[in-house]
C-alpha cells in the first residue's frame, strides 16, 4: 500500500501547485491513497466547501486538519457529514463539529486515518492524544493506520510517535510548514516524520509575504496575513505499508519546486 501525503497546502498558490503536480506523482509512484492536511486552503486561513472540492477534483482521498480548521466558518457546517472528506483533530471535546477518525476505502484496500492535535505552543486545552490515539489504534487492530499529529513542538512529536511505535503504521508532523529530513522507521515498524512541511510559495515566511511577518516581529503589533506568491514549493512524503504486517516498510520525502507561470 502506498500513500501520498501532502504537507499544509497554503492558499491559491498551493492549491495551483497541487492541481499540476499529484496526479503525476501518483501515477510515477502507484500512490493508492492522497492525503493532505488542508486547514490552510482558504487564502492560508481555514478551509471552504469551494477549496474542499477544488482539491478533491485534484486528487486529494481526505483531509487532516488542525487548530486552523475553525478560521473560516463556511466548512464548519459540512464536518459532521461523513461524504466530507476532512477530518479535525479527534481530541476536541466531542460536542466540537466533526470526527477525529476515518477510514478510507479504495480500490478494495482500506486505511485508518487518525487526525490529533498537540497540546505544546498550540493554542487549545485539548484531551492527551497520546493515550486517546493509542485507544483508538487498539479498537482497530485489523487496519493499517496513519496519523497526523498536528503540532508544534519537536519533543512533543517524538514522543507521541515513540509512545506509538508498533500501535501505528505510520505518524507525519504537521503544523509547522518546514520539511524536517528525520524520516525514519523506528524498531516496532512504526514511520516517522517529524514535519512534512508546506505547498506553499517560497519567498515567504511560512507562505506569508515576509514583509507582513518581519513587521510583526518588529512591532509586536498584530498584522493580517496575506499568502505570498512566486515559486511554490511541494512538500510531501510517500509511505509504503504492509497491509498483512501494518507496518511501514518505506517513507521518503518529496520536494518539488514549481513556477506557476510556466
Amino acid at each position: 500500500m502506498k500513500i501520498l501525503f501532502i504537507g499544509d497546502i497554503v492558499g491559491r498558490p498551493g492549491r495551483n501547485a497541487c492541481k499540476k503536480l499529484i496526479s503525476g506523482i501518483v501515477k510515477e509512484h502507484a500512490v493508492d491513497f492522497v492525503v493532505a492536511n488542508g486547514e490552510n486552503l482558504a487564502a492560508g486561513n481555514g478551509m471552504t466547501f469551494a477549496t474542499y472540492e477544488e482539491m478533491i477534483d485534484a486528487g486529494i482521498d481526505y483531509f487532516t486538519s488542525g487548530n486552523h480548521i475553525w478560521d473560516n466558518k463556511n466548512i464548519i457546517e459540512y464536518l459532521d457529514d461523513s461524504t466530507t472528506h476532512v477530518l479535525r483533530p479527534a481530541n476536541y471535546p466531542q460536542e466540537v463539529p466533526g470526527r477525529g477518525v476515518a477510514i478510507i476505502e479504495k480500490n478494495n484496500k482500506k486505511l485508518l486515518l487518525i487526525n490529533v492535535q498537540g497540546r505544546i505552543f498550540v493554542p487549545a486545552n485539548l484531551d492527551d492524544p497520546f493515550t486517546l490515539t493509542k485507544k483508538i489504534a487498539e479498537e482497530n487492530p485489523d487496519l493499517p493506520i496513519l496519523v497526523d499529529f498536528h503540532a508544534e513542538a519537536t519533543s512533543e512529536k517524538i514522543a507521541f510517535a515513540r509512545y506509538l511505535d508498533g500501535n501505528v503504521a505510520a505518524i507525519v508532523g504537521t503544523h509547522t510548514h518546514v520539511q524536517t529530513a528525520d524520516e525514519t522507521i523506528f524498531p516496532a515498524g512504526s514511520g516517522y516524520i517529524t514535519d512534512v512541511g508546506m505547498v506553499g510559495p517560497i519567498d515567504s515566511v511560512l507562505g506569508v509575504e515576509k514583509e507582513i511577518i518581519i513587521e510583526r516581529f518588529l512591532t509586536q503589533l498584530p498584522v493580517s496575513h496575506k499568502v505570498a506568491s512566486g515559486e511554490v514549493n511541494f512538500s510531501g512524503v510517500l509511505i509504503e505499508i504492509d497491509p498483512e504486517k501494518k507496518i511501514c516498510t518505506k517513507i521518503s520525502r518529496i520536494n518539488k519546486i514549481i513556477n506557476l507561470n510556466e
